[in-house]
């Protein structure tokens, strides 16, 4: 056979369900290829990946972890991405700058389902995948089980490459090689050893390679002839279809292992340097043209505590220089990563993923070049929030740093927001989930030393009145000097929902000067931010009828003040009406789940107003509801209990409704304590 030619460096994402065992995967793979010399545990915190304080103090990945390393002559780097659906951001950006992905699972027919999402996305991406069955030595159903419920998940056919080497045991000792027709034995640590296929399972083997082949032949025409003749295909040619169907992401093989004893792992290394595409034609699946200046993009930012910013970045052309400007920035340090360790560079060429120093203005998602005028690369769509904390610094000395570290972290991570709710007066933190927020907030205080207290956001409640009044009003005080006096009449009234604010002035003859008449709205529109309710008025037309003046003690600021006293003294008597934000809400799942999403939309106050499939998920609906926003705040957290953590929404303002009774009573009340708790501060 002729010597290989080497494809020069490939990236390999690492993505799957939280406890799928990627992290533990990535470290036996390091082991493997000697790149690290002891082997580390999820468990015992010493792993290369997971290596943040705020992974370790969870025992799961909360942002991409990255090591590169080589096999066989040829060099990989691995993104190691975060299981958990709040960090799904990471995973998208990671994806940017890959060849290929893994696609980690358990051997549990039940989780499959949480696959769809991940499908989708590399589907998004025209990303070819390899599945990789984790811990199938525990596994206790059958792999035709496993392998149905997979392929009914799947976007692309599954092609099962191994089955469990059973050789009499109740649970997996190893696998058959379908491709190759070899067996191995998995040895913990160490790499499997090949043994004669037994004969008690050879007859299986041949069942199970003979579906490979036919599926193959679904996109090889001269293999479908060699199969309808009866011949046996060279084992070469078959090697070949695979790694042709692969890289065209026609195909995605299946392969069994467990991550932790290391079966598996060499094998799933030798199909990843034979079958994973080069860099150079997955540049050019994404229309990057090989000539030109150095091109790179941004896979994930980090702000270090010591060496300041560090952009993780794919090169896709040219050779990337310590010193070099790019996008008008001098990089100031070039280094390759294997997790929280550095190593420093001189110069980085086509396909290989590196750290850049220093370079202030590079976000997650950017296209970096040394030319002046560059067509960007597309990037991954924000995750719109769908959890929300508010935020407050605990030491009030620190509030002014909390804007600076802040923006740091959102540089981190793209789907966080951070902003002041103008209705509520809180500063917002909205991302992915509790966790999500979470883990921000513990980053603070790990990278910043900033110490924050969150707590639910308030709901934006507003009120209207009902009824209409006319309300006379006197503000008069004598002090020696000039005095304070003014006198109105007011007419308020109640608008159609949606109407905000109006005021008119209604005066004839002169009795208030027009130069007062802004300062009556002005002191109006002072009391509307809080009514007798204790929240902003809106809906409320009021016009100013009547009034009196004098010629030396009236002042703006007295028609101000009678202004918002004519309010204070008015609105009680108008019936006030608390009215609650309602939003429409689309809520996606898998259709086994759509009764269950129906019933908890009924039990949070909720209108459903229909569903539909979703397009493009085959399997999924999609559910709308009115909801009201406070019954919001924490949906996520039951969507995702109730669906096996795959369910989402997304939400949007839609009206305000009148909200009466006990609920409305405990509002007031809330807000009536809060006021006293403000006060008192």
């Amino acid at each position: 056979m002729p010597a290989r030619t080497p494809m020069g460096p490939r990236t390999i994402a690492l993505v799957g369900p939280y406890l799928s065992g990627k992290t533990t995967l990535l470290e036996n793979i390091l082991f493997a290829t000697n790149r690290v010399n002891r082997l580390g545990k999820v468990g015992d915190k010493n792993t290369v990946g997971d290596s943040s304080a705020e992974a370790r103090a969870r025992g799961m990945s909360v942002e991409l972890n990255v090591a590169t390393t080589t096999f066989m002559g040829e060099t990989f780097t691995f993104l190691d991405t975060p299981g958990s659906i709040e960090f799904a951001q990471e995973t998208a950006d990671a994806l940017t700058g890959a060849d290929a992905a893994v696609v980690v699972c358990e051997a549990d027919p039940v989780k499959a389902a949480s696959l769809v999402p991940l499908f989708k996305l590399l589907d998004e991406l025209d990303l070819p995948r390899y599945v990789f069955v984790n811990k199938i030595d525990r596994a206790s159903g059958s792999i035709t089980d496993l392998f149905d419920a997979l392929q009914a998940n799947s976007t692309k056919p599954l092609v099962l490459r191994q089955i469990p080497l059973m050789n009499g045991s109740e649970h997996p000792i190893g696998y058959i090689d379908l491709a190759q027709e070899r067996g191995y034995i998995y040895k913990p640590g160490h790499e499997s050893e090949r043994v004669d296929i037994p004969a008690g399972e050879a007859s299986h083997e041949k069942a199970e390679r003979a579906r490979m082949l036919e599926k193959l032949a679904d996109f090889d025409d001269k293999l479908m002839e060699q199969l309808l003749e009866d011949r046996t295909p060279e084992k070469d040619t078959v090697m070949a279809q695979l790694s042709k169907d692969l890289s065209e992401d026609l195909i995605a093989p299946v392969f069994l292992g467990a991550a932790d004893r290391m079966g598996g792992v060499h094998r799933l290394l030798k199909a990843l340097r034979h079958e994973t595409p080069s860099s150079a034609r997955t540049a050019k699946n994404r229309g990057i043209d090989e000539l030109g200046e150095p091109l790179a993009q941004v896979l994930k930012t980090f702000h270090t505590t010591r060496g300041g910013k560090l952009s993780v970045a794919r090169v896709w052309r040219g050779t990337l220089k310590d010193g070099m400007t790019l996008n008008g920035e001098r990089v100031s340090g070039l280094f390759r990563l294997l997790g929280q360790t550095t190593e420093k560079l001189e110069q980085a060429g086509p396909g290989e993923v590196v750290g850049l120093g220093r370079l202030e203005k590079a976000l997650t998602g950017d296209t970096l070049s040394s030319a002046k005028n560059t067509d960007a690369l597309p990037k991954p769509d924000v995750h719109q929030p769908v959890y929300a904390l508010a935020m407050t610094a605990a030491d009030r000395n620190d509030e002014v740093k909390i804007s600076s570290a802040m923006h740091k972290l959102l540089e981190e991570d793209r789907s966080l927001r951070f902003y002041h709710d103008d209705d509520t007066h809180e500063w917002i933190l909205a991302g992915n989930g509790e966790m999500h927020l979470r883990v921000s907030a513990d980053r603070l205080k790990s990278k910043f030393g900033l110490t924050v207290n969150t707590s639910r956001p308030h709901v934006p409640y507003k009120e209207a009145i009902r009824k209409p009044v006319t309300q006379p009003a006197r503000f008069k005080r004598q002090s020696g000097g000039h005095g304070q006096f003014g006198d109105v009449t007011l007419e308020i009234k109640p608008l159609p929902r949606g109407s905000g604010f109006k005021f008119e002035n209604g005066i004839v003859g002169g009795v208030v000067p027009k130069n007062f008449i802004p300062a009556v709205e002005e002191g109006v529109s002072e009391y509307l931010k809080r009514g007798p309710l204790g929240f902003p008025m809106v809906d409320v037309a009021v016009k100013l009828i009547d009034g009196k003046y004098h010629d030396v003690d009236s002042s703006e600021m007295s028609f101000k003040t009678v202004g918002r006293m004519a309010m204070q003294e008015g609105t009680p008597k108008c019936e006030p009406v608390l009215l609650e934000p309602i939003v429409q809400v689309e809520i996606a799942v898998p259709s086994s789940y759509t009764s269950k999403v129906n019933a908890l939309v009924s039990g949070r106050r909720g209108q459903i107003l229909g569903f539909d499939a979703r397009p493009g998920w085959p399997g999924w609906d999609v559910v709308t509801a009115h909801l009201p926003q406070v019954e919001t705040r924490d949906l996520i957290i039951e969507l995702r209990s109730l669906t096996s953590g795959v369910g989402t929404f997304t939400s949007k303002f839609d009206h305000l409704q009148e909200l009466i009774g006990r609920l409305a009573d405990e509002v007031i009340a809330a807000r009536a304590t809060d006021a006293k708790e403000h006060a008192k501060a």
